[in-house]
């Protein structure tokens, strides 16, 4: 059974979006909506992996600061309030 978090990265990476820059020999990825989650690498499978590791650590940092996260899919994050 997978986790609501595995769920909503997946979710949240089906709306990426790739540039390849044949000039530069990278690629560049980024996902609408979730500021500053970038990644740029030498193929676009790095990119995608790179991309995946930015998404979880602004998910750990929003969470942790007990900020919301965008609702994708139906998924939602919660935030639990620390004691």
């Amino acid at each position: 059974m997978e986790s609501i978090l595995t769920n909503y990265i997946r979710a949240v990476m089906s709306r990426a979006i790739y540039t390849v820059s044949p000039e530069e020999g990278s690629t560049y990825g980024e996902i609408p909506g979730f500021e500053n989650v970038t990644a740029v690498a030498d193929t676009p499978e790095q990119c995608r992996q790179d991309l995946v590791e930015s998404l979880e650590e602004w998910i750990f940092s929003r969470l942790t600061r007990q900020l919301p996260v965008p609702v994708v899919d139906g998924i939602q994050l919660p935030v639990k309030e620390m004691m």
